[in-house]
């Protein structure tokens, strides 16, 4: 079946690329629908969506865009309108896949248009800042797929081809492979630490396919719990199980490893009954290249891999957290469950462990009882969060909100 892909770009500045690109989709059979996003200038050949088609879905013109002497401010009304025409074409079954390419610009463009469209639809942007820190977790789609374009700033060259011909066969091809997710059987959304530092979704995830649910397990490294709270907040799942909190803790303390300042509020957003426990809120992750803050030197440290590193928390910062995380669950507006291991919530903190804090891991569950005090459901539990009957009081209170009616049985 041939496919159709939105490719999006400013035509006015980048022509010969996207004419390249368009010329590499129709070669291996695809059909283009193209869409400028430019302001100032114009294409030399028609396009399907002119920029003033995209503008005025923003309800703004061209006239009054240039007549803001902004680039910056200017260009973010064509991301409105872009986003806003990028949903209503796929609405109206006009394409497979999207693409779109730039530079910070472009880019910054693409990202709105990828965010506009549900998971599943294909889309890719090749970009000069591709993989860069300059893009935030909270602008990124679930599924979004990026490829680094190398040498593609201005013109063609054969570095920029090569770039742009993979870039084609990859949302080709991904439109005509595209499955996208059925939601045939109710979808339970969990976050885990990998499996060496939290161990349940080993445990639960065979416990949960059991009953008839599908389960999505989110890698709580920045990218996962970003597109864990996208799809939280779209009301995706039937129940939340949100047991590693190491990217709220990233993002409260300045770490590049973060999930956006938005984490611990997608579920609570749509009212979708959740189950929350603290894993790995001991620990500070950062960045493998970083340097570790003067603050945290002396600190115990966990080096996982090339790519990643840990250092621990202290009693004062366990308690401030303990404190946010109920101010965050607090907002909910659908059934919360707050669980508190209180032997330890990772690996690394059992005893003879480099994170092992018993004082510390005390003063956060004081403080987390505290706080919850009237405002959040919360048990505190007599095990580790590694340990079965941290499983076995997951699975209980699941079976409690389905006999309820709460939480969908399959």
């Amino acid at each position: 079946m041939k496919k159709t892909i939105l490719v999006i770009g400013t035509f006015d500045t980048k022509e010969a690329e996207l004419d390249y690109l368009i010329t590499k989709i129709r070669q291996q059979g695809g059909t283009p629908l193209t869409m400028d996003v430019s302001v100032l200038g114009d294409p030399d050949q028609a396009v399907d969506i002119n920029k003033h088609d995209v503008v005025e879905a923003a309800g703004e013109t061209i006239e009054n865009l240039i007549a803001l002497g902004e680039e910056a401010e200017a260009f973010e009304k064509m991301s409105k309108g872009a986003a806003i025409m990028t949903l209503h074409l796929y609405k109206q079954g006009r394409f497979d896949g999207m693409i779109a390419l730039g530079g910070t610009m472009g880019t910054d463009l693409a990202l709105d248009c990828a965010q506009a469209l549900p998971i599943g639809v294909p889309k890719y942007i090749v970009s000069t800042v591709a993989g860069s820190p300059l893009i935030g977790a909270e602008r990124m789609a679930a599924d979004v797929q990026f490829i680094l374009w190398a040498g593609g700033l201005y013109g063609l060259n054969p570095l920029c081809k090569s770039s742009l011909s993979q870039a084609a066969g990859a949302v080709l091809g991904a439109a005509k492979a595209a499955e996208p997710p059925a939601f045939d059987r109710p979808v339970i959304g969990m976050t885990s630490l990998g499996s060496s530092c939290l161990k349940y979704m080993k445990r639960l995830h065979p416990e949960l396919t059991a009953r008839g649910y599908d389960v999505a397990v989110f890698h709580t490294t920045g990218m996962g719990g970003m597109a864990f709270e996208r799809l939280a907040a779209d009301g995706a799942f039937a129940c939340v199980m949100d047991f590693s909190l190491q990217e709220l803790v990233n993002v409260l303390h300045g770490s590049l490893v973060s999930a956006g300042a938005d984490r611990l509020t997608g579920a609570g957003r749509s009212g979708t009954p959740q189950m929350v426990a603290p894993g790995a809120s001991d620990i500070l992750d950062l960045a493998g290249w970083q340097e570790i803050p003067d603050r945290f030197k002396h600190r115990p440290f966990h080096p996982h891999n090339r790519l990643i590193k840990s250092v621990a928390f202290n009693a004062e910062e366990r308690e401030a957290l303990a404190q946010e995380i109920i101010d965050r669950l607090a907002d909910a507006t659908g059934p919360t469950q707050y669980f508190l291991p209180n032997q330890g919530i990772e690996e690394w903190d059992k005893p003879g462990e480099p994170a092992h804090d018993s004082e510390g891991l005390g003063a956060f569950i004081k403080a987390s009882s505290s706080a919850a005090m009237g405002r959040v459901k919360t048990t505190v539990l007599e095990c580790h969060i590694n340990d079965d009957a941290f499983c076995e009081a997951v699975l209980s209170q699941l079976d409690a909100w389905v006999a309820q009616g709460i939480v969908p049985k399959p």
